[in-house]
Formats: structure tokens, C-alpha cells, sequence
């Protein structure tokens, strides 16, 4: 019986039955693998212990986890389900002016609700959850022009996160060029790259794409790593020069940017001031590509993405739309690189892994692609989490001093991931809005598109 139809009194009692059940089958899971641990002691010999308020823990979670989706989330899909196809969200027109203003507004006020907060460690929430995740939401969108508007799948992005990242750091420390010029040049230079790897994958659709811009990614982390006189390998490159404000160095100096406005000195001010370029380059990145798809060349990346046969037979230039797509991608991941120098002050191979890739591609898949919303809302919700995680030091009042939470962060990344799918098959924002409209934009709802796409 379909939980929609079935009373609450029943529906009560299958979700306790299904939580129960649940719960039987996650201790019988979680057992080996949470309940029992090896350690060494001091003889150097293997010692089982066990966890076994970890394990209830993690049992009971499950089973409420479980009770809750059948008593709850189960009904709201039925009836979302029930709703005619096209059918978009009713959306407060009230809400839909202001959300944007109002978003703004908060992430320009977010630094100073941070201070007043937290206090002396402002500065690690401005960094770790305003500049880091950011940076992230600029990577997503580098991507999303290829993967998600105009369907090539790539999976070697972060090769251009590298590229921006060294670029910045050598032409910084030994030609000594200001920030400001590195940071759009660290972009075109990316750019080039971009369009240099679009070119051999003109004819590549699909996995055979996605197997070539891999190994151009790996090929780049490869040259990083061997090519030591330039980019010192494993080690990585120190020293980077940091932006200043006008000429003036963030640092306790005569000279400094404390000093020569009669402030005390505080690490706080150089945070601030990589929070508003970031937030200031954000704002563009966001006024660009949604210009970008109203653009002819933005309309040709969705008519390559749906059916590219059909694009060429309109007479579309798709060699010239997928090298844009490249470009621009690389472009702002280029940026995103340069800013991350910026911020970090060291670069090395081990930053611009595949994993870094994967996690950018989940990202867009999870926000929904050619959604720059869902995509910006995703990045905050798994690069903020995982950032929150690291903030859980209480648990190990309740587990253990030997608890470390961010050992379970990829084991609560890919349980957020199977929600997300089963929730949002289509990401996080399954609607879009036209690029182009007759009378009136009217949101149409990604089931009217072809499966996988919108």
C-alpha cells in the first residue's frame, strides 16, 4: 500500500517495523567493521577491542534515520510524484525578488557576523568556510560549462586548478609580478591549456573523453612531480608572494597595512581581504556565465550537450563550441588555482590530485548539472561539511578520546551522495529556466529534458 494512502496509525507502525529491521541489519553490517578493533601495544603484538557505544550509535542512527524517511520523506515524495509533469515548486514571488538581494547581503555581512560571533577565531571560519568553499564554487563552475552545459564529460579539471596554481607562484616568486596581473594571466594561460587538450577530443564522446582528459590530468601531475628544477616535485614551492592592499604587505612590518592605518596588527585582515576578492571574483564568474548562456555560443553548448547530431544538421560549429566550452572551463579553474595560491602561500602535486577532480565532478552532479545555483548550494553543503566535521572534537567525550569524527567524513560523504540521488535524482535544483524566451520565462522542470541532462 502506497504510504500516501495508507492512515497514520499504519504508517506509524511500518516504520517501526522497518526501522527495526533496519537496525538488524546495520548491527549485523557495522559489527565487524565498527564494533571490533586491532590495535598494537606495547609489545608489538595485535590486541582486538571493542566500540560498542560507537556501534549502538551508529546502529540507532540508521534505524531513526530509517523511521523517519517512511513516516516522513516518503509521503513528501509521493506526493511531489503526484504532481502533473512541469509542475514547478509554488515559489513566494516575494521570496523569488528578494532571495538574491538578500543572499548578497548576507555573504557581504558574513565576515563581520563571523567576528562578533567567534571572536578571536573568526579567522578560521572566514578561511575554512567562506574562502575555501568559494574557491570550490568557482571550480564547480569551470566544470559545469563542460559536463553540465555542454555534456563532455571530463574528468582531468583539476589540471587546470594546477596550472593557474603554478603559474601564479612561479611567475610571482621569480619575475615578480603583482597579484593582480597573475590572476587574470593565470586564467589565460589555463585557457590556452584548454584549448590545446580540445583539440585531440574533438571526435571523443562519452567514456573515451573522459579516459583521455583523465590521463591529460594525470600527465600534468606528473610533469609537476618530475620536473624538480622548476617545480621542486613532492616538496612543493614555498615562499609564495601574498596579495597586498595597494602596495601595502599584510604583515607586522613599518610599512604594513596595520601600521599605516594606525591598527593593531591581526591576522585577520589579510583573511578579510582574500574573503571580498573572492567574493568579488564569485560575483563576476556568476554574471559571466549566465550571460555566456544567453550568448549564441552558450545556446550551441545546450543544443551539443542534447544531441550533437542534430546540432551539426542546424549548422552549429560544434568544433568551435566545444573549444569555447574547454576555454572557458579551464579558464575559471585557472582563476580558482591562482586565488588558492593566493591563499594558501604553498603549492605543491599532492593539492591537484584526481581526487580533487572527482570531488569537483561530484559537486556539479549532486547540484545539479547546468544549474549554477544547485551547483554553488552543493559545493557549500560537502565542502562545509566536510570542513564541520573537523569542528566535532566533543564526540570523543561520548566515543573516546581515540575518536577522530574526520575519519568518517567519506563514510558520511557518500551516504549524503545516495540521499541526494534518491532525493533529488536530478540534483539539488531540478529546474531550469530557458535561455531564450517569446513572451514570458517560464521554469520548466528537468523531467520535460532528456534523462541525465537539463
Amino acid at each position: 500500500m502506497p504510504a500516501a494512502a495508507s492512515a497514520p496509525p499504519l504508517r506509524v507502525v511500518r516504520a517501526l517495523r522497518d526501522g527495526a529491521l533496519t537496525a538488524l541489519i546495520a548491527f549485523g553490517l557495522f559489527l565487524p567493521l565498527i564494533g571490533f578493533n586491532t590495535v598494537q601495544n606495547i609489545r608489538n603484538e595485535l590486541v582486538l577491542e571493542t566500540r560498542w557505544l560507537l556501534l549502538f550509535a551508529m546502529v540507532a542512527t540508521v534505524a531513526v534515520l530509517r523511521f523517519l524517511y517512511i513516516l516522513v520523506v516518503e509521503p513528501a515524495l509521493a506526493e511531489r510524484a503526484a504532481r502533473p509533469p512541469g509542475e514547478p515548486h509554488p515559489i513566494s514571488p516575494t521570496l523569488k525578488r528578494w532571495r538574491m538581494p538578500g543572499l548578497l547581503a548576507f555573504l557581504v555581512l558574513y565576515p563581520l557576523i563571523a567576528v562578533l560571533i567567534a571572536g578571536p577565531a573568526a579567522g578560521k571560519v572566514v578561511d575554512n568556510f567562506g574562502i575555501q568553499i568559494m574557491i570550490y564554487v568557482l571550480l564547480a563552475w569551470g566544470l559545469n560549462i563542460v559536463v553540465g552545459l555542454a555534456g563532455l564529460l571530463d574528468l582531468g579539471y583539476v589540471a587546470f586548478y594546477a596550472i593557474g596554481a603554478y603559474t601564479c607562484a612561479l611567475l610571482g616568486m621569480h619575475f615578480g609580478l603583482s597579484f593582480w596581473v597573475l590572476l587574470p594571466l593565470a586564467g589565460i594561460l589555463a585557457a590556452f591549456w584548454g584549448i590545446l587538450l580540445g583539440f585531440p577530443v574533438l571526435r571523443l564522446r562519452g567514456d573515451y573523453l573522459a579516459v583521455v582528459t583523465l590521463a591529460f590530468g594525470e600527465i600534468i601531475r606528473l610533469v609537476l612531480i618530475n620536473w624538480v628544477p622548476v617545480t621542486k616535485g613532492y616538496a612543493g614551492i614555498s615562499g609564495i608572494p601574498r596579495p597586498t592592499f595597494f602596495g601595502l604587505p599584510f604583515l607586522d612590518v613599518p610599512n604594513g597595512f596595520a601600521a599605516r592605518l594606525g591598527l593593531p596588527f591581526s591576522p585577520l585582515h589579510r583573511l578579510l581581504f582574500l574573503y571580498y576578492i573572492m567574493l568579488i571574483t564569485v560575483v563576476i564568474a556568476a554574471v559571466m556565465i549566465s550571460r555566456l548562456r544567453r550568448l549564441p555560443v552558450g545556446r550551441s553548448w545546450e543544443a551539443l550537450r542534447e544531441d550533437e547530431i542534430a546540432c551539426r544538421s542546424l549548422g552549429i560549429n560544434t568544433t568551435n563550441a566545444k573549444l569555447a566550452a574547454f576555454a572557458m572551463g579551464a579558464f575559471f579553474g585557472g582563476i580558482a588555482g591562482a586565488l588558492f595560491t593566493a591563499r594558501q602561500g604553498f603549492i605543491s602535486p599532492e593539492s591537484v590530485n584526481f581526487s580533487e577532480s572527482a570531488l569537483i565532478l561530484a559537486i556539479v552532479v549532486l547540484g545539479g548539472m547546468g544549474s549554477l545555483p544547485g551547483v554553488a548550494i552543493a559545493a557549500v553543503v560537502i565542502i562545509g561539511g566536510t570542513e564541520l566535521l573537523r569542528e566535532l572534537g566533543f564526540l570523543k567525550l561520548v566515543f573516546g578520546s581515540e575518536f577522530d569524527p574526520t575519519q568518517y567524513r567519506m563514510l558520511l560523504f557518500g551516504f549524503a551522495m545516495v540521499v541526494i540521488i534518491v532525493w533529488k535524482p536530478r540534483g539539488l535544483v531540478g529546474t531550469r529556466e530557458p535561455s531564450v524566451v517569446l513572451k514570458e520565462r517560464k521554469t520548466i522542470d528537468a523531467s520535460l529534458v532528456r534523462e541525465g541532462h537539463g
